[in-house]
């Protein structure tokens, strides 16, 4: 899991980093507003972690620049302000839960792993064994069966690839997520082999790979499985 924590405190943001990643978590940290929002438009992020008092731009804004076009990053804002009207205010913009200094870090942490259980049980985790146009896929061996009744043992990168896609079926996934949730953040390939992946899996799984039914490439953003 990827988070964003933008935080312009120094000591707060280094320790805040250093204990989410003792969790587990890859974590991208800036002090500034204008930065933040850089990040945000050229990476993916499984959250956002937002102090509200930021140099150029400042957490509300963040959350109501994520909001127009992301509905479902979780958002956790962090602030000094202890006022009521900020928090429906920060709640107003889109954010998911409000947290004010000094907290506790205990609490922040569990705060932070609630939000991202909730928000992959809503994109929904793609089963071990998933069916699509008489092909049939089990994400735990790599083993597919396509529609005309082949078998395929797909590598794990294929795998990872096809999984991301049906877990976010129906939306698209731009080319940096995929990148870094299958390749990973410091070993980026050309997006050419997306592509080959891509019209491996139109040859694979569906009936007329000229005119694709399942796997879709969005011109200039990513690519997206319908069913």
């Amino acid at each position: 899991m990827r988070i964003l924590l933008v935080e312009d405190e120094e000591s707060i943001r280094e320790a805040l980093r250093l204990n989410l990643e003792m969790e587990g978590y890859e974590v991208v940290s800036t002090g500034n507003g204008r930065k933040a929002l850089d990040l945000i438009g050229g990476q993916h992020f499984d959250l956002l972690l937002l102090d509200v008092m930021l140099p150029d731009v400042d957490g509300f804004t963040i959350t109501e620049q994520v909001r127009l076009t992301n509905a479902s990053t979780p958002i956790l804002l962090l602030t000094a302000k202890d006022m009521a009207q900020d928090r429906v205010t920060g709640l107003k913009k889109g954010a998911d839960d409000y947290l004010t200094k000094p907290f506790n870090l205990e609490e922040l942490l569990l705060r932070v792993s609630k939000l991202l259980q909730r928000s992959q049980r809503v994109k929904g985790e793609a089963p071990g064994l998933f069916e699509f146009g008489n092909n049939k896929i089990n994400f735990e061996t790599f083993e597919a069966i396509t529609f005309r009744g082949e078998q395929l043992m797909l590598t794990k990168k294929e795998a990872m690839l096809l999984k991301l896609l049906v877990e976010r079926k129906n939306e698209v996934v731009s080319r940096n997520q995929i990148l870094q949730a299958v390749w990973g953040y410091d070993v980026f390939p050309s997006t050419r082999t997306i592509d080959n992946f891509i019209l491996a899996f139109r040859k694979y799984f569906e009936e007329d790979a000229k005119n694709p039914r399942f796997f879709h490439s969005i011109r200039g953003v990513g690519y997206k499985f319908t069913m």
